[in-house]
């Protein structure tokens, strides 16, 4: 089974981003479930906890099929202390909410080392944060997303992704996101069948798709190991549609939130309908 969906906007309540996901058609989507960018939100209101949860019963979204996203603002491989503990306790916060909501799974960017410590420390500062997380939370996964490697953000290479996990004390609990876009402004090339399976084979390889919990489907204004993340409409960017085609029919994608971040709200159900034929 293949769950296609889109980031959809939670204004007027996390309740309404499970109704607009239904208008678009989808079978799956992603939300924020606070203010992305700003630090501290309230709390979730008991009416509106009951609303969220009724809604995906009657629209038929189990907690699989929906990949929310923390802020922003969060670096869980913070240099500095104070900012890490602020961090971990937004995380924290995060978690809660999605445990809350009835929701299984939490993506998030890993960190940044901001230049001020060296990349394997920061990997194990942003595994040191799950842990903590993860101990004062139940049944809620932190699913990590790949990067594209911009300025000092780490996550754009497999190996980062795999390290984070090998320091992740439940390993039930963790898993890994592949944004499209991303990829292939890291160097993974999509853009053809042999580079395709090329990438993924790394993917296998070295992180494994046992870890899997979702995808970002984007095309790419930027340029191919480019570290620049900039999202396209599918087709209209430099990785064209075929690797799309290729998710949609490849087995190794199923049961896993596939979203679109493309640009254009405007195109989401069109998008979506299209890669739904894909099948």
């Amino acid at each position: 089974m293949k769950f296609v969906g889109a980031h959809i906007s939670a204004s007027g309540g996390v309740d309404q981003a499970v109704i607009r996901a239904h208008e678009l058609e989808a079978t799956a989507f992603a939300l924020f479930t606070k203010n992305q960018r700003q630090w501290r939100a309230a709390p979730l209101p008991t009416k509106v906890i009951d609303q969220f949860k009724n809604a995906c019963a009657q629209y038929g979204y189990g907690s699989g099929q929906i990949l929310p996203h923390d802020s922003y603002l969060i670096n869980l491989g913070h240099p500095v202390t104070e900012a890490l503990e602020k961090s971990r306790d937004a995380f924290l916060d995060e978690m809660q909410r999605c445990q809350q909501l009835g929701l299984t799974l939490l993506n998030f960017h890993p960190g940044s080392h901001l230049l001020q410590i060296d990349a394997d420390k920061c990997l194990a500062r942003i595994a040191e944060s799950i842990n903590i997380v993860l101990d004062k939370t139940q049944g809620v996964t932190a699913v990590i997303e790949n990067t594209a490697g911009q300025g000092s953000n780490l996550g754009f290479k497999f190996e980062h992704l795999a390290a984070i996990i090998n320091g992740v004390e439940d390993k039930s609990r963790v898993g890994v996101c592949i944004d499209t876009c991303h990829a292939f402004a890291a160097g993974y090339d999509l853009r053809t069948e042999e580079n395709r399976e090329q990438t993924f084979q790394q993917f296998g390889d070295i992180v494994g798709f046992n870890y899997l919990r979702g995808m970002h489907l984007n095309d790419a204004k930027s340029g191919f190991n480019s570290h620049v993340d900039r999202h396209h409409s599918l087709g209209a960017g430099n990785i064209g549609k075929t690797v799309f085609s290729y998710i949609m029919r490849d087995p190794r994608f199923d049961n896993i939130p596939l979203i679109l971040e493309t640009v254009d709200p405007d195109i989401w159900a069109q998008e979506i309908a299209w890669l739904k034929a894909q099948l």
